[in-house]
């Protein structure tokens, strides 16, 4: 059975890597040079809503959440917790963090949000409660599908960046430097990160990880 220090451990990482996942998101925001794949369609949104990004971001996990019932994807405390906690994180760093309007501040909050990015990813999949709702979608339509998880993120990820586009999303260099190297980042801060496994499986808490489908975004 896990210990409380495990358990207390994994439940650290999990809510400190989804607040700071959210953190790195409002930051290339603030940069104002190119959103993440999933943020171009979140920025979008709530341009046309008139929403916070960040509720549109919970919005937006909660419906990917529920194309998970066909799929037969089970979430974990770490998925139903990415939907609301990411979301919030980001509104609320929003709040304290003003637009950046000169390079010499937007360049080094694009590299701060990436790097902040991985290490974030790295926390809360290292945690093992659960994959998140776009994370999830991806590997359960790889199952169903039998295609590889690369071109189901490819895939899901494009048609993602062109609607946020097309809603008034921002697409920048920032966009592109992220997806090529937030695969590397990620993969480093999983082994930083990484947390012994527990030598049972709890029924509340799902221990499958999507390390194979943090690809480049």
């Amino acid at each position: 059975m896990s210990t409380p220090d495990h358990l207390g451990r994994r439940l650290l990482q999990l809510y400190a890597g989804l607040a700071l996942y959210g953190a790195s998101a409002a930051l290339l925001l603030r940069a104002g040079l190119g959103m993440e794949p999933w943020g171009v369609l979140h920025q979008g949104l709530a341009k046309l809503t008139g929403l916070t990004i960040g509720v549109v971001s919970i919005i937006v996990g909660a419906a990917v959440l529920l194309l998970w019932i066909p799929l037969r994807q089970r979430p974990g405390l770490g998925t139903v917790s990415n939907v609301f906690a990411v979301g919030l994180a980001m509104d609320g760093t929003l709040a304290l963090v003003p637009t950046a309007h000169t390079f010499a501040v937007r360049v080094p909050l694009l590299l701060a949000g990436i790097v902040l990015n991985g290490a974030a990813t790295g926390l809360y999949i290292s945690a093992r409660f659960g994959p998140g709702p776009r994370d999830g979608l991806m590997t359960g339509l790889h199952r169903r599908t039998g295609r590889s998880i690369r071109l189901m993120r490819t895939g899901i990820e494009v048609s993602v960046v062109i609607t946020g586009f097309l809603l008034g999303g921002t697409i920048g260099v920032g966009t592109v430097l992220y997806a090529v190297s937030i695969g590397p980042l990620a993969q480093l801060f999983l082994r930083v990160f990484a947390v012994p496994p527990a030598p049972d499986r709890s029924a509340v808490v799902a221990t499958a990880t999507p390390e194979q489908a943090i690809l480049p975004r």
